[in-house]
């Protein structure tokens, strides 16, 4: 039974990996997407995925458009608006990891983390309440990550741009609980994606599998069914929540 039928949802960073399995589930389940890419290199990508998305016979859209940029974000959400008539669910995805032992980092590869990974959520979420407001309805739910709960050496831009994020999100979910728009975020462990690619083989590969109680990484549809969950009315009365999605990572 779809779940999302005539739902409208936009999802950031999308063209590959965590991002386009959910929009993908998405429009399973019947909701129209909107999805977002950021340089040229995906445009091809995100072609592609547009054709898989409007097979499932919903609408869809891309739009090559940075989040990290506040106008750019304003402007995405009134072209989505306009061209969708509403707009229900919001999954802030896009994001980098720049990995440095702090020694060794520099505070350009700080400021572009935080950047992308934590502005960027400022940016789209400030956009897209007010059509939820004026709804009185919306799920907003923010990819966060395993590594922003846990820390972990030489993440450590990451981890305080992912556990940034877990902290907006309760914030928000706190002001607009009255207006029916719920926040949550994801926190995925490893998970198998082109970030993570020279994970899949090797000794490294089966140091952190060894430390997962599941024995294995995540795929994109393990992060992706959450994502349905919590857009979802299954998800109604679940608001501020950090979901981790790691496999016991975090024991």
């Amino acid at each position: 039974m779809p779940l999302l039928t005539g739902k409208v949802a936009i999802v950031t960073g999308a063209a590959r990996g965590i991002g386009e399995a959910i929009a993908l589930k998405f429009a399973e389940h019947g909701a129209h997407v909107a999805f977002t890419y950021v340089s040229e290199s995906s445009a091809a990508k995100a072609s592609a995925l547009t054709e898989k998305l409007i097979s499932f016979g919903i609408k869809a859209q891309a739009f090559q458009s940075n989040a990290a940029d506040y106008a750019a974000s304003e402007q995405l959400v009134n072209e989505v608006l306009h061209n969708f008539g509403q707009l229900d669910i919001c999954v802030n995805n896009a994001g980098i990891s720049k990995d440095n032992l702090l020694l060794r980092m520099t505070p350009e590869q700080w400021d572009e983390v935080m950047l992308i990974n934590l502005k960027s959520v400022f940016n789209i979420t400030k956009q897209v309440i007010r059509p939820m407001m004026k709804a009185k309805s919306g799920s907003i739910i923010n990819m966060s990550s395993i590594i922003g709960e846990m820390g972990n050496a030489g993440q450590s831009s990451y981890a305080a741009s992912k556990a940034g994020i877990i902290g907006f999100t309760k914030s928000v979910a706190k002001e607009l609980g009255s207006r029916n728009i719920r926040c949550n975020a994801i926190a995925p462990g490893f998970v198998e994606t082109d970030m993570t690619s020279y994970l899949k083989e090797g000794e490294a590969a089966e140091k952190y599998k060894a430390e997962i109680p599941l024995g294995r990484f995540a795929t994109g549809e393990d992060i992706a069914n959450v994502a349905l969950f919590l857009a979802s009315d299954m998800g109604s009365y679940i608001t501020g929540q950090t979901i981790s999605a790691c496999g016991g990572l975090n024991m």
